[in-house]
Formats: structure tokens, sequence, C-alpha cells
């Protein structure tokens, strides 16, 4: 676990992360779980909508297939792998500030069969480079 100073952001070091800052967990390469980093839901502040797909649909890498929505703006998610959407959290329906309060546990967004992970996690960042990102953008602020 990486936490970037000085405004701690926390980084897991066994998902993997888009530049959009939404995060995945694969399972077994059958299965993969994705939410918003913490970086993200600090930046939204308090989450008071979550919008998610439907069960059974398709989400294609890098694709929007939903939005966190905030007091303070509306951000969408990006899938970070394509696939069919297995399951939903339901439980953010009724309690959104889950995404906010434990983003890579009870917080998570959708999880999905994905079709390619073998080719397509190549192309997203490792724990590292997402922090390498992270700095970038604290610095630009």
């Amino acid at each position: 676990m990486f936490r970037l100073e000085p405004l701690e952001y926390l980084i897991p070091d066994d998902l993997l992360y888009t530049k959009e800052h939404d995060w995945v967990r694969l399972v077994n390469h059958s299965r993969a779980i994705v939410g918003v980093t913490d970086y993200a839901v600090k930046m939204l502040k308090e989450v008071v909508y979550v919008s998610l797909p439907t069960v059974g649909s398709e989400v294609k890498q890098m694709d929007v297939f939903g939005s966190v929505e905030s007091i303070k703006a509306v951000s969408d998610l990006y899938a970070p792998l394509s696939g069919k959407v297995i399951k939903v959290n339901e439980r953010l329906n009724t309690n959104p500030e889950l995404v906010h309060q434990s983003p890579y546990q009870d917080g998570w967004i959708i999880e999905i069969l994905p079709l390619n992970p073998q080719v397509e996690v190549g192309l997203l960042l490792d724990a590292k480079g997402y922090a390498a990102l992270l700095r970038e953008i604290i610095v630009k602020e």
C-alpha cells in the first residue's frame, strides 16, 4: 500500500488503475471488481449518488459505464477492462457514501467477467505508475 504525502491518498499495490482514477481487482483472471480510487473520492468530497449499469450489460475498456455524483461535481466512471457486468453493488443505491468511506472495499461499484484481461491489463497502471501520475497531478495543482 502506497501513501502519497502530504494528503495521504491510499494506493493499494494489489490493484491496477486507469488514468481516470478507476481501479480494478482481478480475481483469478475470471472476475474483475471495479471501483473509484481514494484520490477521486477525496476530490469529489461527499458522494450523494452513483449511477450503476444493469447486470448483463457489456462494458468496453475505457468507455463510460456510469457516474458518481457529489455535491461538488459529477464524474464519469470508466471501465478498466472490457467485459460483461455480472454484479453491481446494490448497497450504493441507498448508501452512496460507501464509495467515499471505503473506496477499495465496501464502496466497489461493479463486477465484470473480463473478455480479454491478458491483453488489456497491459494498458493499465500498477500502483507505482498510478502514484507517479498522482504526483504529477499534485505538482500541477
